[in-house]
């Protein structure tokens, strides 16, 4: 479960476990919930995933440099400190007198009312992570294969045929409507650090459905023995399997699209990814997840989520509905190209 405690409470806690109370006191309120709560279960007998969820957090996905795998309790408080800091300073109403932003520079934000990039550390096992990415134990991504570098300059070379706006095809996925920004859909699903971390999940006896917030994604997950795509149809968020080990959820994906990358990075035919979903408490699913890839990196990784109850409603994402946005990106680049061949000096 999440811990959601005001800086002043978590200053309390640290202040209780150096007397040696807050420990005894955490170990048997644990032990107690632990004996109280019963996994909740559908009418077929497996643990019931339903609902709404959000994996939102300020835990980065990779660990820095030189840091201890859990946070302290002095860290926490800091990170979740600014954090709070920030969202009551970008909820502040704007200021209707400020100047216009300077011409050629990004117009900005008004405030951060539709912002929610989350204000707590990913609490797992009962430990502040460091990281959201847990395999290699230092958190951080393994290097590339030489296969993998090539296949990523090779793709970076054929984009830079081509203009930033040139057409369509040269914007992001999410800007054109067709996949979530960074992650949010998956596999694997990773929070972004902008706003819609949000997930409601459907569960019947033979499928799982889950529906991401953010530019509307939805994955259908097949459940029961495996009857994979041919290896050359590859859709969006792939060809997702999945059966049940005990009370977990294990899902297995191959054939993702070759354009859909993963921080930058573009799969190749043997990426697959294994991910796990196992109900924590009554506020959470435990989401694991592995990246296999051979012809990409030197060796497997992955990492841990906590996925927390989300008491709100969802809301559709229209993402072109009234998305002028592209048509104008495309159209000023045009007007720009115009005004630079007026102002060439003629050819004689």
């Amino acid at each position: 479960m999440s811990a959601r405690y005001p800086t002043s409470f978590l200053a309390l806690l640290v202040t209780m476990g150096s007397a040696g109370l807050f420990s005894e006191a955490a170990g048997q309120t644990t032990t107690r919930e632990a004996e109280q709560w019963v996994v909740p279960r559908t009418p077929d007998g497996r643990p019931d995933l339903q609902g709404n969820w959000t994996n939102k957090t300020i835990t980065p996905f990779e660990r820095a440099e030189g840091q201890d795998p859990v946070f302290s309790s002095d860290q926490v408080a800091t990170l979740e400190g600014r954090a709070e800091a920030r969202v009551t300073r970008g909820a502040q109403a704007s200021d209707p007198s400020r100047a216009p932003p300077r011409a050629g520079r990004s117009t900005g934000g008004y405030n951060n009312v539709y912002i929610d990039r989350g204000d707590r550390v990913a609490i797992v096992h009962g430990e502040p992570r460091s990281s959201l990415l847990t395999n290699p134990p230092d958190g951080r991504r393994p290097p590339l294969t030489a296969a993998g570098e090539k296949r990523i300059a090779d793709y970076r070379a054929f984009r830079r045929q081509f203009g930033t706006y040139d057409n369509p095809e040269n914007r992001p996925l999410g800007e054109r409507c067709i996949m979530s920004f960074g992650s949010s859909a998956g596999p694997p699903m990773i929070p972004n650090s902008f706003y819609n971390n949000n997930y409601t999940i459907v569960q019947t006896t033979d499928h799982i459905m889950i529906l991401t917030e953010m530019v509307h994604d939805v994955r259908v997950i097949r459940l029961g023995e495996p009857n994979p795509l041919p290896a050359n149809v590859r859709p969006w968020m792939g060809d997702s399997w999945g059966h049940w080990e005990g009370d977990t959820l294990v899902v297995e994906t191959t054939n993702i699209y070759p354009l859909q990358t993963f921080r930058g990075i573009p799969p190749s035919e043997h990426l697959k990814v294994i991910e796990r979903f196992t109900r924590a408490d009554e506020e959470t699913i435990l989401y694991e997840f592995t990246v296999d890839d051979p012809m990409t990196y030197t060796k497997p990784w992955g990492g841990e989520i906590p996925f927390q109850v989300f008491d709100d409603l969802l809301y559709e994402y229209s993402c072109h509905e009234g998305n002028y946005a592209l048509e104008n990106i495309l159209s000023g680049a045009r007007y720009q190209e115009r005004q630079r061949e007026r102002n060439q000096p003629e050819q004689r």
